[in-house]
């Protein structure tokens, strides 16, 4: 029997979905469906779908699902926002902005209730939707406007800016959406002729950049293969080249898989490496999918954190929210040591790319801070943004728990209290 009700479940990261038969029915998504471009359905022997879309196929049945509406998103935003308070986050970047979330930020923004720092990054995506090039430059600018008027009143930095733009160059790994140089194995070996594909063809993810660039817009990179990574900072290249010098903030996000030849690049280029820390560990989705279709050495160029810093790149933390937890005391513990936090007696993950506690403060910092154009934030200073957390204890003491442990007893944006914890026990 068909369910009546059409079921649509999105996995952890994003890039992919199962859906049940009556959805499919409904998206009418049948044997005869090809896969879209940078998609897949994926099949039985005959042809007929599984259920399991990736990547752009997942859109056969989400462009089906009723939207949510301005108040719900609105809701969102205000409960996201207490969440990462209560993690001592006082900014961060969003990654994915259409435009509605982009409508819901700004009401929020202008009845005052946001009370971190966000930065969006609109969804190149969306980008015909958005007016081009030149609609994303007028959005930042109308952003801008709205900032600069609600401080005549309330002075300081501004709580909301869009001068970013975010490119999915390519897929994940566990799927073989994500872009290689050299083809995927089979988990047991074998070779295959299977190298993911890219979302963009190089010389158009070079003229989008090229043209954003010219109107200012920082340029925000997904990128998990080496292939990716590679076309990410080859376009970078190509847009120093076009536009000459600037202020520009370019960071490539997750970097998973970098080809050693390319690491030096990051700093060469004054590209930001976006780390996600928590992923680099030993666990299942690490051990099961990933290794075996990767092969030993390239195994190897995984987050490679130490070499990025050695190399004289400047590195920043993000957690890709919601994919994993954004409590940054986690992410630092496992940057330090490579270490799943709830088995912290495993083998650490390439032990060679760990950070010192000082290393991983600054990414989780100073690093975030600079993509985001915040300067004044980042480290306490005199003339400094008064953005801090307040901790339950000193996490470099010799006798402290461990870093992932960590809890927040205050957050503090601008010098306002926004986050108190409850009473701790002593």
């Amino acid at each position: 029997m068909v369910p009546d009700r059409p079921v649509f479940l999105s996995n952890r990261d994003g890039h992919g979905a199962w859906v049940n038969t009556r959805a499919l029915e409904l998206a009418g998504v049948t044997a005869a469906t090809p896969d879209p471009p940078h998609g897949r359905i994926e099949r039985d022997p005959d042809g007929s779908p599984l259920g399991m879309l990736q990547e752009t196929a997942m859109d056969l049945v989400a462009d089906h699902i009723p939207p949510h509406d301005a108040p719900t998103l609105e809701r969102a935003v205000l409960d996201a926002q207490a969440q990462y308070h209560a993690w001592g986050i006082t900014g961060w970047n969003d990654a994915m902005v259409d435009g509605p979330f982009l409508a819901a930020y700004r009401a929020v923004a202008g009845r005052g209730g946001l009370t971190a720092r966000v930065v969006l990054s609109l969804r190149s995506a969306d980008l015909e939707g958005f007016g081009g090039p030149d609609g994303i430059a007028a959005i930042r600018d109308s952003v801008a406007a709205d900032a600069a008027a609600a401080s005549a009143s309330a002075p300081g930095p501004a709580r909301l800016s869009s001068g970013s733009v975010k490119f999915f160059v390519d897929g994940i790994l566990e799927s073989r959406t994500g872009a290689m140089l050299e083809p995927y194995l089979e988990p047991d070996g074998r070779p295959t002729d299977d190298v993911g594909f890219l979302n963009f063809e190089p010389a158009e993810l070079r003229r989008l950049s090229i043209e954003l660039d010219a109107r200012g817009l920082d340029l925000h990179y997904h990128a998990i293969g080496d292939r990716a990574v590679r076309e990410a900072l080859d376009a970078i290249e190509a847009v120093r080249g076009a536009n000459g010098p600037r202020d520009r903030r370019p960071h490539i996000a997750h970097i998973q898989v970098i080809h050693p030849d390319d690491v030096p690049r990051f700093a060469a280029l004054d590209t930001v490496a976006n780390a996600q820390p928590l992923w680099a560990v030993h666990e299942p989705q690490m051990d099961e999918l990933t290794i075996p279709i990767l092969g030993p050495e390239r195994t190897t160029w995984q987050y490679p954190f130490g070499s990025l810093l050695r190399a004289g790149a400047r590195l920043a933390f993000g957690s890709d929210w919601t994919v994993s937890t954004a409590d940054p005391f986690p992410q630092i513990e496992v940057a330090v040591r490579r270490v799943w936090p709830e088995h912290r007696d495993a083998e650490p993950f390439l032990p060679s790319e760990r950070l010192t506690l000082d290393e991983a403060l600054r990414a989780a910092t100073v690093g975030s801070a600079y993509v985001n154009r915040q300067d004044e934030a980042g480290w306490l200073g005199l003339g400094r943004l008064a953005d801090l957390a307040v901790l339950d204890h000193h996490i470099d003491a010799p006798d402290a728990p461990p870093i992932g442990d960590t809890k927040v007893v205050a957050t503090i944006v601008g010098g306002e209290l926004v986050h108190e914890a409850p009473a701790l026990e002593m």
